[in-house]
């Protein structure tokens, strides 16, 4: 079968199941309530791999580097008014912009030698998310859809795979199949919607109608054999374990006390960090948060400003609040974007910086990575990667080994061609203490 073609079955089918629950049943059947692994056992994780969930911040459009994680005091022709401020990690400075960040450095480390091949967003996006170029032909999984897939769930009654404010189109499942996309939230704040019987709805007309839709969903995969009948029978099972299961408060941020959605902040971005923690808390395994706006061509300074405000305190609050409950060390924390910006500012109209991707910086802390530590390093204008370059298929190859998974396991497509979760890349073992 071709790709396209099954594409298009596939769909057929979820949006039939999915009208069948939403009319029958009074509830929406998120994709990733399937089984963890249709088609595969779950890897054993490495032996000595700490990580056992990951958070994974998402800076969208584009994060300078120059103005938060590489600055370059001595070149002031290209950081403007941004200066460089010291950390709690030795010979670790940051851009002034990351206060809070900088009192945090000596649990994380940097990557100052990102590169990448991609300069627009939609492709640069879609690479650092799945380590593979765009093709008209395939649509590879997410990161957390491999995670998922190697890795399986934790908790047998919450989604394995969490996307806060996140395109549906960068958390998709890819050709794994619709059960390992992302769980999607909006705002942090609503949780996850449907996912409750309807007050209207009794216990026993859901039982009935659930009866019912079990015996449409039947009648429909005998007319259509090539459906797999147990995995959407699994759909169903799964949507109602959830339903009844009192973990479901991982969603409800109203159970945190005011003082810890304070220390966090008040953004939408800083509640999905909030999200997050209780998330991996829960057993959640991998769970993205999305913060858009980087995507500075005109005005980068106010810009890239506003941006680390809401990320500065947000982030600095997530690795405490972590630390200090215990989950850090089995938690891996990730920063990245699609690229950096230039390091050319534009000075005659927009006071902006383009599209940057022959440089630009990543962070990670717990999950085993070292504190305090940089890893490569940028010419004197942070134009190029002078040392130690890291590729995106490396960085994702990093965080798989982070969690103990076979980054060299090959699984194959349902056009039998041969992926793996970070294409070529190779971990940065020098990250890992």
């Amino acid at each position: 079968m071709s790709g396209p073609a099954y594409d298009a079955d596939e769909f057929t089918r979820r949006q039939f199941l999915s009208n069948v629950a939403r009319k029958c049943l009074g509830v929406c059947l998120f994709p990733m309530f399937g089984t963890s692994l249709a088609g595969a056992a779950p890897a054993t994780a490495r032996p000595g791999a700490k990580a056992k969930h990951v958070i994974y911040l998402f800076m969208s459009g584009g994060m300078s580097h120059l103005d938060t994680f590489d600055p370059k005091p001595r070149a002031r022709k290209v950081m403007g008014p941004t200066t460089a401020i010291e950390t709690s990690a030795d010979g670790i400075q940051l851009g002034h912009y990351l206060p809070h960040t900088a009192k945090v450095m000596h649990r994380c480390s940097i990557i100052r030698s990102m590169n990448s091949t991609q300069g627009a967003h939609e492709q640069g996006q879609y690479m650092m998310h799945t380590s593979y170029s765009m093709r008209g032909t395939i649509r590879h999984p997410a990161l957390g859809s491999w995670v998922l897939k190697l890795g399986g769930r934790i908790h047998p009654e919450l989604p394995g795979f969490v996307a806060v404010d996140t395109p549906a189109d960068l958390t998709g499942g890819g050709f794994f199949g619709a059960s390992y996309a992302a769980a999607p939230v909006g705002r942090p704040e609503d949780g996850l919607k449907d996912c409750r019987r309807p007050d209207e709805v009794k216990p026993e007309d859901f039982d009935r109608r659930l009866a019912l839709a079990d015996r449409l969903n039947r009648d429909f995969h005998a007319r259509h054999p090539n459906a797999d009948v147990k995995a959407y029978e699994q759909l169903y099972q799964d949507a109602v374990k959830l339903m009844n299961s009192k973990d479901v408060k991982a969603f409800d941020l109203a159970q945190e006390s005011t003082a810890t959605r304070d220390l966090y902040g008040g953004g939408r971005f800083a509640q999905g960090c909030l999200l997050a923690r209780r998330l991996v808390e829960h057993g959640v395994r991998f769970v993205e948060v999305n913060l858009g706006g980087w995507d500075t061509h005109y005005d980068n300074f106010t810009g890239v400003e506003g941006r680390c405000r809401e990320f500065d305190q947000a982030f600095a609050a997530l690795i405490h609040d972590l630390e200090k409950r215990g989950k850090l060390d089995e938690t891996l924390v990730v920063v990245a974007t699609e690229f950096g910006r230039t390091p050319e500012i534009q000075t005659a109209h927009s006071h902006g910086r383009d599209h940057h991707p022959a440089a630009f910086s990543t962070v990670l802390a717990g999950g085993g990575i070292k504190g305090g530590h940089l890893h490569g390093e940028t010419d004197r204008t942070a134009s190029r990667v002078a040392r130690d370059a890291v590729t995106i298929p490396d960085l994702n190859s990093t965080i798989a080994h982070a969690l103990g998974l076979p980054h060299e396991l090959v699984i194959m497509s349902p056009t039998r061609r041969p992926f793996k979760i970070a294409d070529k890349g190779t971990p940065v073992h020098s990250l890992f203490a």
